[in-house]
């Protein structure tokens, strides 16, 4: 018998067939996405289910980065995703997609088999700087990052402190300061 995929789309089955799973206890409906109830919850799967409709170039970041590496307990409403800033893409018109054009380093890119998320220190980098989403979220969901990685905050205070000409810095490092802070009260 062949084992089903880890995430399952219309490609795969029809949405009443998906449904009908559902309803029969099979497969649990995700961001999107469907997955066989018994598969486990690892940051490949995560991974899968939040690039499961986007086209491959794109790389998994901040918020939806931040619930494949395990620090959200749902993934954002819509899936946030980049690009290095020299990738030729074409335009992504999907609703539940948001794509940004940045400066990045392949060492910043961890692969979850065919699926590219941003890695541990750029993704809590980029949330310190997302001056789109709340403090009180991104505040919680660094320390929860960083509660599991401590030397991991001193090589992103550095990153901050010595990076020229950084948007958002002064932002960054109270989010920081504050993520730490509600770690050393835990």
């Amino acid at each position: 018998m062949a084992k089903v995929p880890a995430v399952l789309g219309t490609d795969d089955f029809s949405i009443a067939e998906l449904c009908a799973a559902r309803i029969d206890g099979d497969l649990v409906a995700i961001a999107g996405a469907w997955a066989p109830i018994d598969e486990p919850d690892v940051p490949t799967f995560r991974a899968l289910v939040v690039a499961h409709s986007a086209p491959r170039s794109l790389i998994i970041e901040r918020m939806s980065a931040a619930w494949v590496l395990g620090a959200r307990l749902a993934p954002p409403a819509r899936a946030q995703f980049c690009v290095p800033i020299e990738a030729r893409i074409s335009v992504i018109t999907d609703p539940n997609i948001t794509v940004r054009e940045v400066k990045i380093q392949a060492s910043e890119v961890d692969a979850y088999g065919a699926v590219r998320c941003t890695s541990l220190g750029r993704t809590v980098f980029d949330l310190l700087r997302d001056s789109s989403a709340p403090d009180e979220q991104t505040t919680f969901v660094v320390a929860s990052l960083l509660e599991e990685h401590l030397e991991l905050e001193a090589a992103v205070r550095h990153r901050l402190e010595h990076t020229a000409r950084l948007p958002h810095k002064s932002q960054a490092m109270s989010r920081l300061d504050r993520a730490s802070a509600s770690l050393n009260r835990r």
